[in-house]
């Protein structure tokens, strides 16, 4: 009888076995190792209202704190990748807005990439808060952002970012209604001058010193510096304009990550402007910047190609010859 019983309990306990390992995949990730962290990227003053005339653009990146491979899918429309969080300081939730609900709530096929990161590396890129969430009234907001890494389901994993406090101030009169990027250490905001080309050169290589990004950006054509490479014109050229403006805002982080164009954001430690040429609409600025290496300088010739539109010069295209040690 004994014997009878613990075959029985022998066979339930083989049975057991058996459905847990056909009901638990073999390779489940728990994503401990993954940590998602947002920043605001070129912060500006903030107002209610429209996503299009005054965004609040995010920096997000995902990285891997482990020893393992990190392996997560990225959808191509971000909407099913991340989430935003927000209260205000009296603890009120802030609503999803009417599209992003439309987007989740109908049938449709989610196109997806698959990242893989190795130990310390991270991949970034930048979304609109307000194509998440609905922003009518200026107040503080405490903002967090969710994670998906196996997309957007109801009961999807997900990583919780850390907190932001956004300050959405009373929108502005029209008279001044024109969002730039302000100045870290005030409120004043920034605005492109009608300064002469090599003004401008000078101005953009002292930002980068200082790694004041609004104003290293500010006379600089970033659509025209992503079409320097043909594969990405190609690409920019053939999408459509939310993806168009993805792209640029994802280039604009790459540059601020030095992950691409190394040598339009090397810091130099310091320049001089060579030559100036410029017509009505075309001009050229020679400089040569230096490059400390420790024990050298590093010596490189810059020639930078700008254009007006409007009163304003941009840089949209450089060259650089390398000029030796010294």
């Amino acid at each position: 009888m004994k014997r009878k019983i613990f075959l029985i309990i022998s066979l339930f306990a083989l049975f057991g076995q058996a459905f847990y390992a056909q009901t638990t995949p073999e390779n489940t990730y728990t994503y401990a190792d993954a940590s998602v962290s947002i920043k605001f990227y070129d912060k500006t003053m903030y107002y209610p209202g429209d996503a299009d005339t005054n965004p609040v653009f995010v920096h997000i990146t995902v990285k891997n704190r482990g020893t393992d491979t990190l392996r997560f899918k990225l959808a191509d429309d971000r909407r099913f990748s991340v989430d935003f969080n927000a209260y205000t300081i009296k603890n009120t939730q802030l609503k999803q807005t009417e599209p992003l609900i439309r987007k989740r709530t109908t049938n449709q096929t989610v196109y997806f990439r698959e990242i893989s990161l190795e130990n310390g590396e991270e991949y970034s890129f930048v979304e609109n808060l307000k194509d998440y969430l609905d922003i009518t009234e200026p107040s503080i907001y405490y903002i967090e952002l969710f994670f998906y890494p196996e997309l957007y389901k109801s009961n999807s994993i997900k990583l919780t970012s850390n907190r932001l406090t956004l300050e959405v101030q009373p929108s502005p009169s029209a008279a001044s209604s024109s969002i730039l990027p302000v100045k870290a250490s005030t409120a004043e905001i920034l605005k492109p001058e009608e300064i002469s080309p090599d003004k401008v050169v000078e101005q953009t290589i002292i930002a980068r010193q200082k790694s004041l990004w609004d104003q290293y950006f500010l006379y600089m054509d970033v659509e025209s510096m992503l079409e320097r490479d043909q594969a990405a014109k190609r690409k920019y050229r053939s999408v459509s304009a939310d993806e168009r403006e993805r792209m640029l805002e994802a280039y604009k982080a790459d540059l601020m990550e030095s992950r691409i164009d190394g040598d339009i954001v090397a810091i130099p430690e310091k320049f001089q402007i060579e030559k100036t040429v410029y017509s009505q609409t075309e001009g050229t600025v020679l400089a040569t910047e230096w490059f400390n290496n420790r024990t050298f300088y590093e010596k490189k010739s810059y020639t930078y190609k700008l254009r007006q539109r409007e009163g304003i010069w941009q840089i949209y295209d450089y060259t650089v010859v390398n000029l030796g040690t010294e």
